[in-house]
């Protein structure tokens, strides 16, 4: 499914040159599930950045698919984020004046989904994570495992071909995170989903057969072994 082939990023800050990624290479399969950890600011984030078309590579290739996206425009990758990447981020990113429901159904606008259906899709989205008795709620009436729920079935109800997940559980408890882990695992392995979480927790980092790691924008894999994996 991806392609990363001698991908470096580089960006100034303050003023300064800083050296994000250097001479990434990386394939990861279709339905696979990998972890990606390191050091605070080391370019785990950029690398999902690259990943998910939100950022583009200073040289190399990420490919995707087959396609370079450094070569698509920004509408052709505006159009691929919206049907082929779900985003699950730390801080659940959900509109605070929107219940539930109509947080889940902002993902399908871009798609151009009828509203009856849109409500439908997010309906059903909610029930796979066991919410649907929350639908009418905003975000300020849900706990934090029950926002970042609510933030899977956004990322979910598009049925995208991968998830990418920055530090899902980073602000959750140890009782939840493990909730919010078995969740994205089911759903990966239910829809045959490749799944991508970058996070600081080595234990949800050990959960994937394949783990990442990033330090002064150097990457390595190492496999998980087979206890450590649930997969």
């Amino acid at each position: 499914m991806y392609e990363l082939s001698d991908v470096s990023k580089n960006f100034e800050k303050s003023g300064r040159p800083v050296v994000a990624l250097q001479n990434v290479n990386l394939t990861i399969a279709d339905g696979e599930m990998l972890a990606i950890q390191g050091p605070t600011g080391q370019g785990k984030t950029t690398l999902l950045q690259l990943l998910g078309g939100l950022d583009q590579a200073s040289s190399g290739v990420v490919a995707f698919d087959g396609d370079d996206l450094g070569r698509l425009g920004e509408s052709q990758l505006a159009d691929l984020r919206a049907r082929a990447f779900g985003f699950v981020f730390q801080t659940f990113n959900l509109i605070p004046t929107l219940t539930a429901l109509e947080n889940v159904e902002v993902a399908l606008v871009p798609l151009h989904v009828s509203g009856p259906e849109r409500r439908r899709r997010a309906a059903a989205a909610l029930d796979e994570v066991s919410l649907g008795d929350r639908a009418t709620h905003l975000p300020s009436e849900l706990s934090g495992g029950q926002q970042q729920r609510v933030a899977i079935a956004r990322a979910l109800v598009k049925e995208p071909k991968v998830v990418l997940a920055d530090e899902p559980t980073g602000n959750l408890d140890e009782e939840t995170r493990d909730d919010i882990v078995n969740l994205l695992e089911s759903m990966s392995r239910l829809r045959g989903l490749t799944l991508v979480i970058v996070t600081h927790d080595s234990t949800v980092a050990r959960r994937a057969p394949r783990i990442a790691t990033i330090k002064k924008g150097r990457l390595s894999i190492r496999e998980a072994q087979p206890s450590q994996s649930r997969r």
